[in-house]
């Protein structure tokens, strides 16, 4: 299927809304109270995982008022796919790493791998801590070892998108989490 805007709005108007834009902030300001409880006297440095992190990261990083400093890393299962196995890493941070608290903040926790490898990595550059936070646990049994140390909130074993989330590389804009109709 091409990606027609008569074809995208036709998944978007047939997705089933699972979690709107009020509670979801109601699961950012939970986290954004987490964070600063652990890390508001760390000066930590926030790794967003791009490009799925950059929405979630954003709304996480303004309801935090304490001193931290933000980069990026790219590493991806997915590319423009709904799914992935190898991980393709595009981009490492800028900063140096070491000795810092170091908060990785993605969009979605489904299998763990990603973020495992993201987590691995950063462990490996002398890092005095690190914390992962997602805004979504998907909900199945497919799981790596690791979680994340803070979530938003859990969603069922469907393809979803929005909040940095996409589909088909469209809709991370959007203020809600959706979940493609059921075929």
């Amino acid at each position: 299927m091409t990606n027609t805007i008569t074809d995208l709005n036709t998944i978007l108007n047939e997705a089933d809304c699972l979690i709107n834009e009020a509670s979801l902030n109601t699961a950012l300001d939970k986290m954004a109270s987490q964070i600063t409880t652990d890390l508001s006297d760390k000066l930590p440095l926030v790794l967003c995982v791009m490009n799925g992190g950059l929405i979630p990261t954003a709304a996480i990083i303004e309801r935090l008022d304490f001193p931290l400093e933000i980069n990026y890393i790219h590493a991806t299962r997915y590319g423009m796919e709904t799914e992935g196995n190898a991980l393709n890493w595009l981009s490492y941070p800028q900063t140096d790493l070491s000795n810092r608290h170091v908060l990785i903040i993605d969009d979605i926790f489904d299998q763990g791998h990603t973020l495992q490898a993201i987590e691995d990595w950063v462990k490996e550059q002398g890092v005095s801590s690190v914390h992962t936070a997602t805004v979504i646990n998907k909900l199945h049994n497919r799981k790596t070892d690791m979680t994340p140390d803070y979530v938003g909130t859990d969603v069922e074993d469907r393809f979803v998108f929005g909040f940095g989330m996409d589909y088909k590389g469209f809709f991370r804009n959007l203020k809600a989490i959706y979940a493609v109709k059921d075929s």
